[in-house]
């Protein structure tokens, strides 16, 4: 009983992480999503782009802490332009999986 136990409850944390991390990679993308059509309207780069980054970034983080950085919201950008059709990831993707294939 004792080892039936633990694999329900180790199949139950492996279903959170999962729902989490897709949630986690959808928001990032969504983020993307709004940096590149709202703050640079639709273009692929901003001039301005390091310095909306700083400043969102500042913004962020001092509401949510970390994983806001500059250069985690130009990888939410890069994120959104790689992959422009939401529908296109996979669930089974980490957040660090696209990152790293991404350069």
């Amino acid at each position: 009983m004792n080892s039936q136990i633990r694999q329900v409850i180790n199949q139950a944390q492996s279903q959170v992480k999962r729902a989490v991390n897709s949630a986690m990679v959808q928001a990032y993308w969504h983020i993307g999503q709004l940096i590149v059509e709202q703050e640079q309207q639709g273009q692929n780069r901003a001039e301005y782009g390091k310095a909306q980054l700083k400043q969102l970034s500042m913004q962020l983080t001092k509401e949510y802490g970390k994983g806001f950085s500059s250069r985690n919201l130009a990888n939410m950008r890069s994120f959104y332009v790689a992959f422009p059709i939401l529908q296109t990831l996979s669930a089974k993707l980490s957040w660090l999986h696209y990152t790293i294939n991404s350069y």
